[in-house]
Formats: structure tokens, sequence, C-alpha cells
């Protein structure tokens, strides 16, 4: 199973950050990459949507011998983490985006947190959940910022257009006095430069991508499942292309990526 690839499953591009952070702590590792950019956005779809969605793309990694599955969306975390490893016991370890980070800010001295992310993530109240459990001396609070998905999928980044969104988010009172922000969609890391400098770099900007690679490089390890047969095949599926996807694939990997389009909806 050590020459198999880790699984990483996404709604577009935003999982890109998480597979990228892996490829950087683990570069001898294969992945398999799959963007539902025929169901982008995951914010605004119901939970039920989200755990078909998520059920028939970890059978698809699966089907391509994922020796794990990294669940790189908020979104289908918050939905259908728990849904998945029922349906899914014994099968293939599954990680989540939202416990890493839960578990990385109990090590850290915060008494006011922020979170950010879609409709889907924020209404599911799970991060306040579970960071009220591991930490119940800080106070959390959530703001739904459902406009910044479909703008860095469109490209609107690093312009005008993009800073005058965030900015209008960022300046939500809610988000008031918060001392750390979790940036809660995989996408956002696209614009983590942006939201840092908006707070004036005085407020530390939480991305999963990072904290989960190493929470996975722990779990293959632990399990014998590190690659050291030198073999690395990196495959990225979406199902529906998008230049786009294609244009930031290419960005975090330097040059060409195995990119096919495959419809597993009518399968």
């Amino acid at each position: 199973m050590n020459r198999q690839p880790i699984g990483i499953f996404d709604s577009g591009v935003g999982g890109l950050t998480v597979a990228h952070a892996i490829k950087q702590i683990l570069p001898g590792e294969s992945i398999i990459y799959f963007g539902d950019t025929a169901h982008l956005p995951y914010g605004d779809k119901s939970e039920e949507a989200i755990r078909s969605y998520s059920k028939r793309i970890t059978e698809f990694l699966l089907e391509h011998k994922a020796k794990v599955v990294l669940i790189a969306c908020n979104s289908a975390s918050a939905s259908a983490f728990e849904y998945l490893k029922k349906e899914f016991e014994n099968k293939v370890i599954l990680i989540d985006v939202i416990d890493p980070v839960v578990d990385y800010l109990k090590t850290r001295k915060i008494s006011r947190i922020g979170v950010i992310g879609t409709k889907r993530t924020i209404s599911s109240g799970t991060y306040e959940k579970k960071l009220n459990e591991a930490i119940p001396s800080t106070t959390v609070v959530s703001l739904a910022t459902p406009l910044l998905v479909p703008m860095i999928e469109e490209g609107f980044i690093f312009d005008d257009i993009s800073n005058a969104i965030i900015r209008s988010y960022l300046s939500n009172e809610t988000l008031s006095g918060i001392q750390a922000l979790i940036l809660g969609c995989t996408h956002y890391p696209i614009i983590k430069n942006q939201i840092s400098k908006i707070f004036n770099f005085n407020v530390e900007v939480v991305d999963s991508a990072r904290i989960v690679s190493i929470i996975v490089r722990d779990i293959l390890d632990k399990n014998n499942l590190l690659n050291d047969s030198g073999i690395v095949n990196d495959q990225f599926f979406v199902s529906d292309y998008t230049p786009y996807f294609e244009k930031i694939a290419k960005m975090f990997f330097e040059g060409e990526i195995n990119l096919h389009k495959s419809d597993i909806w009518s399968s």
C-alpha cells in the first residue's frame, strides 16, 4: 500500500492549497485529487447533498487505490466527516480539516477567535462547538463569507474587486477584537496575504493547509504507509473542466499537471 496515493477532495481549487502543502512536506508521496467543480460551491448546498457528493467522491478515490482520504473542504468536513467515517469504517483512514486546526489552537493562548467560512460551514456550528469543548475559556465568533469562494474560483484575486469584498467582510463588528482568524475554507489561503494585510498583520491568520499536512505525515508514519519507493505519480480530476482550475493547479505545482475530467455522477 505504501506506493498508493493520498486521496484528496474539495469542491474546487481550494483543496489545492492543502495538496500543495502535503507535497512540500511529503515530496515522495503521490496524490490523487478530485475537484467537484460541477457542484461548486458546496457552501450553499444542503447537508444531504454534500454527504451524497462526498460519498461518491470517496468511492472514486478508493477505486483509484487511495491509501488515505483527506476531506480538503471545510463544508464537507463539517457536514459529512462523521457520516463518511461510518460509511467507510475499516475501509480507509479518513482525515478532515477541522479537527487538526482545533488541536493546534489548543496549544495557543488566545482569548478571542474568529472563524470565516461558507454558509454551510458557519451554519453547522462545527468550529464553535469543537473549540468551545476544547478551549472553554476562549470566545469564538463566526461570520459567513459566501462571496469569497466564487470570487476566487472566477480568478478575482489580488485586485480592487477582491480587496473591496474582503475588506467589507472583515470590517464586520462580529470580528472586532479577535486575536486569531481561522480560514474556515481551503480556498481562503489563496487570499491569506490580503486578509493579513487588512488586519495590519496583528491577527494570527490560521489556515489548515500546513497543519493538516503534518497530521497526514504523522498518520502515514504511524501506519507504516510512507512511500519510500521513489516512484511518484500525481493525478488531478475535476467533474467539470474550468480553465481557472488548471491555471491555479499549474501555479501550485509549477508546470504541467496530469488533469482529467471525470463525470462520476453519470456513471
